[in-house]
Formats: C-alpha cells, sequence, structure tokens
C-alpha cells in the first residue's frame, strides 16, 4: 500500500522548505511572509528504499490572520485521517505559540505516528531551546534545520520505520481501475452503469462517496476491479477545503492502481483541482483513460466540437498528451464499455515487456541518424539500451556522457519510443547512465 506523510503546522515555520527537500526539488514557494504558499503540493519521495508521497498542508490554508487557527485545524484533521505518519513542524525562534497549542491539542488525539520537528535549529546555541517543545505534550521532539539539511536523515529514519507497522496486502493478478476526478464528475454513476445497479450511492450533492469502495467487475469479457475513489462528506459534514480533501483520498487509490480512468465534467472542462489530481498520476506512472462525461449536456455541438475539445485538454495536460480521450455520459450509458476497453488496452500498454535485442536494433539506428547534440565539443556516444524490470515501462540508455544529455533529446527519445510501440496512456520514463 501507498504511504503517506502530511507535513502540518501554522504558516511560516518552514514546512515548504522541508517539503522541498523531502523530494528533493525547489517546486514549493518559499517566502518570509506568512501563508504564501497557496497551490496544492504533492511530491514524492524515497528512504531506505522506501518509496512514499510527501504532501505540504500549508498549500491548503488561506484566508487571513485572523482565520488561520480554524484553516490550520481543518488540515491537520483530515492529514490524521489519510496520512501515514504525521510531521509536525514548529519553529525554535518563536517558540510554542498559541496557534502551535491549538495544532498540538488537534494531534493529541490523533492514533498515528506523530513526529513534532523543531525546525531553524542550525547552530549549538539554539539546540538548548529545542527542549521547550517537550511541552507540547506530543513524545519525542527532533531537532532539523531544514534550509540546510541537518537532522533531515534521523527524521526519515523513523518515519519510515513506523510504514513497517503497516500491514502488507496482498498484490492481485486482477486489474485495478481508479476512477478518478473531482468530487461531483460522475465516478459513482459510471460505477452504477457499468455494473447495473445501485451498487454505489449516487446523489447530486458533492462528495458523498466517503469511503473507496472495490467493485469486481466480470461482465462482457473483463475480470477487473473498479475501485470508485472517494470524494469528500456528505455536504452536511463538510468543514474542510474540499480541494484538499479530495486530492488526499484520491492518493491512496491512485497509488495502489495500474490505470486510472480520469474523468472530467464537459460543462466546466479542465480546472486546477483536475490539474491537480492529473499531476498525481502522472508523478505515480500509472495509465491514464481520460473521460469527459456528461457530454450530452453539451450544446450546439458541431463537426469539429470533439476535435477541438480534445484539442482544449491535451494543451491544458501538456507536456504528457498521448492520452486516450473519449467523451461520454454515464447517466445515459453512452460509450462506457468504451472506456474500459480503453483502461484495459493502456494497461497492455503498461505491461509491455520489449526485447533488448528490438530495442537496441530500432532505436540504436535511430540515435546514429539522430545522434545527441555536443556539449562544448565533446560528443555523447550511446553504445546500450534495455528495459528495466519495472511495474511500468523504464529503460536506460547507456553513454559515455550522460551528464550532458539535454531535456529536449529525452522528449525525442521518448517520442521515438511512442512512435513505435504503443504507449498511449502510459507514462514512461527514461534514463541515461554511464556504461
Amino acid at each position: 500500500m501507498g504511504n503517506i506523510v502530511a507535513i502540518v503546522g501554522r504558516p511560516n515555520v518552514g514546512k515548504s522548505t522541508l517539503f522541498n527537500r523531502l523530494i528533493g526539488s525547489r517546486r514549493a514557494i518559499v517566502k518570509e511572509t506568512s501563508g504564501v504558499t497557496r497551490d496544492r503540493h504533492y511530491g514524492k519521495s524515497i528512504w531506505n528504499g522506501k518509496e512514499f508521497s510527501v504532501i505540504d498542508t500549508g498549500g491548503y490554508v488561506q484566508g487571513s490572520d485572523d482565520i488561520f487557527e480554524e484553516e490550520i485545524r481543518k488540515q491537520v484533521v483530515i492529514a490524521i485521517e489519510e496520512a501515514n505518519v504525521i510531521i509536525f513542524v514548529v519553529d525554535v525562534e518563536s517558540g510554542i505559540t498559541d496557534l502551535d497549542e491549538a495544532v498540538a491539542k488537534v494531534l493529541r488525539r490523533a492514533k498515528k505516528p506523530i513526529l513534532v520537528v523543531v525546525n531553524k535549529v542550525d547552530n549549538n546555541a539554539r539546540r538548548d531551546d529545542v527542549f521547550e517543545f517537550y511541552n507540547l505534550g506530543l513524545g519525542d521532539v527532533h531537532a532539523l534545520s531544514a534550509i540546510n539539511g541537518s537532522g533531515t536523515g534521523d527524521i526519515l529514519d523513523i518515519v519510515v520505520e513506523n510504514f513497517e507497522l503497516e500491514e502488507e496486502h496482498e498484490e492481485s493478478e486482477i486489474p485495478r481501475i481508479a476512477i478518478v476526478g473531482k468530487p461531483n464528475v460522475g465516478k459513482s454513476s459510471l460505477i452504477n452503469a457499468l455494473i447495473g445497479k445501485e451498487r454505489n450511492i449516487v446523489t447530486d450533492i458533492s462528495g458523498t462517496t466517503r469511503d473507496s469502495i472495490d467493485t469486481h467487475y466480470n461482465s462482457f469479457g473483463f475480470d477487473i476491479t473498479l475501485v470508485d475513489t472517494a470524494g469528500i462528506r456528505k455536504k452536511s459534514k463538510v468543514h474542510e477545503d474540499i480541494e484538499f480533501y479530495s486530492v488526499m483520498r484520491s492518493i491512496r487509490t491512485i497509488e495502489n492502481s495500474d490505470v486510472c480512468i480520469f474523468m472530467i465534467d464537459a460543462l466546466e472542462g479542465i480546472q486546477k483541482q483536475d490539474l491537480a489530481i492529473f499531476s498525481v498520476i502522472e508523478k505515480n506512472k500509472k495509465g491514464i483513460v481520460v473521460l469527459v462525461n456528461k457530454w450530452d449536456l453539451v450544446e450546439n455541438k458541431e463537426t469539429n466540437t470533439v476535435k477541438e475539445y480534445k484539442e482544449k485538454i491535451q494543451s491544458e495536460l501538456a507536456p504528457f498528451t498521448d492520452l486516450p480521450i473519449l467523451f461520454v455520459s454515464a447517466l445515459n450509458k453512452q460509450r462506457i464499455h468504451q472506456a474500459l476497453e480503453a483502461a484495459m488496452e493502456v494497461y497492455k500498454s503498461r505491461t509491455l515487456k520489449i526485447s533488448t535485442s528490438v530495442l537496441n536494433e530500432l532505436m540504436l539506428d535511430i540515435i546514429q541518424r539522430y545522434p545527441p547534440p555536443s556539449h562544448k565539443g565533446k560528443y555523447i556516444r550511446i553504445k546500450y539500451v534495455t528495459q528495466l524490470p519495472t511495474y511500468s515501462p523504464s529503460f536506460v540508455f547507456f553513454c559515455n556522457l550522460p551528464q550532458y544529455v539535454k531535456d529536449s533529446y529525452v522528449r525525442f527519445i521518448e517520442n521515438q519510443l511512442r512512435k513505435h510501440f504503443n504507449f498511449t496512456g502510459v507514462p514512461i520514463r527514461i534514463f541515461f547512465r554511464k556504461k
């Protein structure tokens, strides 16, 4: 099962800086202003051979200072429900504040591993100040300087130790097809239309589905497990940031699926929340089928409407545009079985294994005709290529100077692989290594 680590805490304690360090990039905006993080932040990290997801909850805290406490409380509650491990970040410079106490009060009731991380401990003089944070009543505290990385390894050791407490789940040979998308795009309606009965509750209220529901589907030649990704609680009980909740609920389902049927609302098009969920699918290298639902409600359709809509979707999802895009109506059962056919085609492509001899014969010929550009007079010579034994297609190209291969050439290689092999709907990874 996928593991999720949520970083919580009040604004301006260094959550985004720690997030950047854990995922190995500077994707999150870092600025000395409270609450500067505005966008959802999700990334992948690996430590001691264990891969996990990292959520920077700061991206969901919005509004003025007077409502920060309530907004932070909402995020912490969601993180407690969905994360495997929670990192509670505090600031050694300011000591314990009222907001820290408010967060700690919620965390004390949690039955999840909580790591209190005291940030900005970048010199020995500040180490004595760390002991104050034992007063939060959350057990051991851990000193860290997110900006220079000291203490990060010790914290990650503890994080992955807690993963080992998770139960191991048996891997099923039946393909798992996840139905994902923001609330109220018709995920449950699609499953009900496929299985022909009200297996899942379907309402017009966004987020009726509370938990991910597995449905074994064995009809019309398909033998698969359908997973209806949970959205949010029933509307009467929603007190959280809807985007944050739906993304958190989607992550675990996406990570444990083979192919995702990514549903969008034909009337709304692709919005910020859709892109957030698509990003999670792509980062996890899962197969993708894009389903434009409620197509029956689109008025004034003309000859080129489908083509233009498809091109618009591709531009929004670029650079990953090699995707099957279907236009359906779950309510009217229009083309819904085509969605499953496309998902199974993507599943087969995702498990495609190409022999090393075929790869070398094809790709080395292409490389010889279109070699990578030289770098400062140095020529890159690619000698050998093979597919790695991974769940999603990954290829390694051995050469003399892998550090000089430009991103544009990597995209060229990917396009050639897609041109000669059927990888539609499948993210592929390409590595250049020194032989």
